[in-house]
């Protein structure tokens, strides 16, 4: 027979019973933030309970059928097939026990900036703006454009995206937990606008995310109002009466580390300067998770969700209809499927390079 240890789930059916204990008490309603992050840790950890009662259950069923079989070779019979059901249970219960992303439960925000190639790079992060709305769209996510810079031909220099889910996201169904091994650069292929004789060319555009803080993580990044720089100007581009008519427009410099951000989206400019606050709060969050991994010498979590921008991640060769995911292998010829927000079946692909990863470094195989 064999045995497995997992001693390490107690803990976490512990913690599940007492978020439960604590759910069906009226006080927790009343505090909407508690409940909501009571209520996403108990979705996280509703499979890991579930793997671990099918484990005991049939490991139960295997040690009975076992004491038995000497006696009744019905039972004796049963033994194989109960055996691998236990350690089919076993498997899928070790995958739930491998430690997990922490910002998994998060929503994002996404960047996407036009790089070399100039107004064609524009068009193609236009591109994949609307491919990530459309998939956000697929998936009953929430989008807030929050800044966007147009170029000349209807494409975008930058834009800044919130992706937000609706409800409590199962696991692995969070904005982040999908759309975090978008970061890096993105190759296009394809004959631009622009081109009179009909020629291909390669150009790229660069795709930045991070988790979004909510109100209570935003703790992790204090922000002193002596080292902000707050500007307000007139918002420029689309918008309605008040966006382009009123100084609504925010912009923050963090002083000591020169980032600057601006949002303009909002008609209110309360609203924008929360907005770039959240972004840069995510923003620097971030430059301090690269350093501490830098520090340390050691790789990130998993090979496939580096947001290094000098890494091409992904081609979209346009005259092949094809699509092509550099660390993973991936290749489709339904390119025209994916900008339309058909992102899922390429999004997987690294899900599952990542969950190997982290199987790999836990000393577990699939």
């Amino acid at each position: 027979m064999t045995t497995h240890d997992f001693g390490s789930a107690l803990p976490l059916l512990a913690e599940h019973a007492e978020i439960e204990q604590r759910l069906a008490d009226p006080a927790v309603h009343g505090d909407p933030p508690a409940l909501r992050r009571l209520n996403t840790r108990y979705a996280a950890l509703g499979p890991v309970v579930a793997a671990y009662r099918e484990w005991d259950r049939a490991a139960g069923d295997l040690g009975a059928a076992q004491e038995l079989a000497g006696d009744d070779p019905g039972f004796a019979a049963e033994v194989p097939g109960l055996q691998v059901e236990v350690d089919r249970a076993a498997e899928l219960l070790h995958r739930m026990l491998v430690p997990r992303d922490p910002d998994d439960d998060r929503d994002v925000i996404l960047e996407v900036k036009a790089g070399e190639g100039g107004e064609e790079s524009a068009l193609f992060a236009g591109d994949l703006l609307r491919m990530y709305l459309r998939y956000a769209e697929r998936r009953g996510w929430r989008t807030v454009l929050l800044d966007a810079t147009p170029s000349d031909l209807g494409g975008y220099k930058d834009a800044r995206v919130a992706v937000r889910a609706t409800g409590v996201p199962g696991p692995g169904e969070a904005p982040w937990a999908r759309l975090k091994y978008e970061g890096g650069v993105h190759r296009v292929q394809r004959v631009p606008v622009t081109e009179s004789q009909g020629r291909v060319h390669t150009s790229a555009a660069g795709v930045l995310v991070m988790p979004d803080l909510d109100d209570d993580a935003g703790a992790e990044v204090v922000l002193d109002p002596a080292d902000l720089k707050i500007d307000v100007f007139r918002s420029s581009g689309p918008g309605g009466q008040s966006v382009n008519t009123t100084d609504s427009a925010v912009r923050v410099t963090h002083l000591p580390s020169g980032l600057v951000v601006s949002c303009q989206n909002e008609k209110s400019q309360l609203q924008n300067k929360e907005s770039a606050l959240r972004v840069l709060r995510a923003r620097l969050r971030q430059i301090a998770v690269d350093q501490a991994e830098a520090a340390a010498n050691e790789q990130r979590r998993s090979q496939v969700r580096t947001v290094d921008r000098s890494e091409r991640i992904r081609t979209y060769n346009f005259p092949e209809n094809r699509i092509a995911d550099h660390r993973t292998g991936y290749k489709a010829y339904n390119l025209d499927q994916v900008v339309d927000g058909d992102l899922d079946p390429v999004v997987q692909s690294a899900v599952d390079a990542d969950e190997a990863e982290r199987l790999a470094r836990a000393g577990t195989t699939r």
